[in-house]
């Protein structure tokens, strides 16, 4: 609970996230849950030139056209 108890004092806030391919995503902390799932708005990828295929999928204040 140590950990679900910080993530909530983040939400609302900018935070990164780098996963374990090492795609590296920012974006405001909407929510988070027990598990510490997490749900992020205005998503950008930090390196989208490394990542040129999660690009539009990305988030920046409109929805994407992407399924």
């Amino acid at each position: 609970m140590l950990f679900y108890s910080f993530f909530k004092t983040l939400v609302g806030k900018e935070v990164a996230v780098e996963l374990k391919n090492d795609v590296a995503l920012m974006g405001v902390l909407d929510s988070v849950d027990q598990y510490l799932n997490i749900k992020l708005l205005n998503v950008s990828v930090v390196e989208g030139d490394k990542f040129p295929q999660l690009v539009p999928y990305t988030h920046q204040g409109q929805q994407s056209t992407q399924p």
